[in-house]
């Protein structure tokens, strides 16, 4: 859908999330300052100092995932000398209460753990959201038993190549991570922007391994839990964030699945809401009254037809600016496999299809930014609506 920001503009980052100051911090490789959105995309009267950066803002998914074994500082450290905006990392509880970087608690795909005979026996099976799993979790392992593991790519039959660098880097916990900004920080003289996602906090909380304190803790001891901070908070469960948002001022963005799931944690309440309630008018209105955006599946954004294409923008990328929020869609990867059909070259699915086109028309709709777990090309194509 059509918004006040045409393609080449650029502006400024959520006036309406962040608050309508001037801190001009820009986005790596990308110094010129931003212009202020005008309205209705700049919410009226939002106070607090603000932030800039790039629009469409570049999130290196996990880091540069698509060249290197996810969530390693091999993968942030790519991602960020690639020049991506953001760096996301996803959080999930030791035993001991450590928070380390997994995208899942099951760890079985991403480490080690399975050629380690003296962890045989934490194998099990779980209930994590409704599905039941087997393999290797974090919550059943102390933070020394998991720096014992090293990484591996999660999907070797679609990246092969990062199978290079299986074993390489160890499972980094989040304060190493919050101390490897600073360290980038000082180095390149500005703030490093990360993306924090806590991961099943229903599910933690009831092991008594509750993720927002904890992740609020390290905030408040590396300074990122102001309304001016260059973090972002994020989760699948509305609830968590609401509740980060009585611990720390840290600009906050909810995600939403595809269009008839529900989250986690309405389910456990019996809320009957789906994220087709959340991206009407009154769900966004609702989510904006503790949120500064949403960070929606592509999907929720471009629908894809029955067989597999773009199918016709929806109104949320409007609406929700409409409500003051922000939009950072996911995911955007080059491969065949991923891509829409209409994008897709020749025949094999882990080639690279034609991800520029695909880029192109999700930035189109006018979303904010995308996480991409390819930075490099995710900023030539932002590029183009960013001049």
């Amino acid at each position: 859908m059509e918004r006040e920001q045409k393609p080449g503009r650029r502006a400024l980052l959520g006036a309406a999330a962040l608050g309508a100051g001037a801190m001009a911090l820009s986005g790596a490789g990308t110094a010129t300052a931003a212009e202020p959105r005008t309205a209705p995309d700049a919410a009226a009267g939002a106070s607090g100092r603000g932030h800039e950066l790039p629009v469409p803002t570049v999130i290196g998914h996990r880091g540069a995932s698509g060249y290197r074994p996810e969530h390693t500082f091999g993968s942030y450290q790519l991602a960020l000398d690639m020049g991506a905006d953001i760096i996301e990392q996803d959080l999930v509880p030791t035993k001991d209460g450590h928070l380390v970087c997994r995208h899942e608690n099951d760890i079985t795909a991403t480490t080690d753990v399975s050629a380690h005979p003296e962890f045989a026996d934490r194998k099990t099976t779980k209930t994590v959201d409704g599905t039941k799993l087997t393999g290797w979790f974090t919550e059943d392992f102390t933070l020394a038993e998991l720096k014992t593991l090293r990484a591996k790519e999660r999907i070797p039959g679609n990246r092969q190549r990062n199978t290079l660098y299986d074993g390489r880097w160890e499972v980094p916990t989040f304060e190493e991570v919050l101390q490897w900004a600073e360290r980038e920080g000082r180095a390149r003289g500005r703030r490093i922007w990360l993306y924090v996602e806590t991961k099943h906090p229903t599910y933690f909380r009831k092991l008594g391994l509750g993720l927002e304190e904890r992740v609020a803790k390290l905030l408040r001891r590396y300074g990122r839990h102001r309304e001016d901070s260059a973090l972002f908070l994020q989760s699948f469960e509305p609830s968590s964030i609401q509740r980060l948002r009585k611990l720390v001022d840290t600009p906050s963005v909810v995600l939403l699945s595809t269009i008839n799931s529900r989250p986690w944690d309405f389910v456990e309440a019996n809320d009957p809401r789906t994220v087709a309630d959340l991206v009407k008018p009154e769900g966004l209105k609702w989510i904006a009254s503790y949120a500064q955006g949403i960070g929606p599946d592509l999907s929720v954004i471009i629908p894809r037809t029955p067989d597999g294409k773009l199918g016709t923008p929806t109104s949320v990328v409007k609406d929700a600016h409409a409500a003051g929020l922000i939009l950072h869609p996911y995911t955007m990867r080059n491969e065949n496999t991923f891509l829409p059909a209409d994008f897709r070259r020749g025949t094999d699915p882990n080639a690279y299809g034609d991800a520029f086109g695909a880029f192109k028309a999700y930035f189109a709709t006018g979303i904010d930014g995308i996480f991409s777990d390819n930075a490099d090309t995710a900023l030539l194509a932002a590029a183009d609506f960013r001049k």
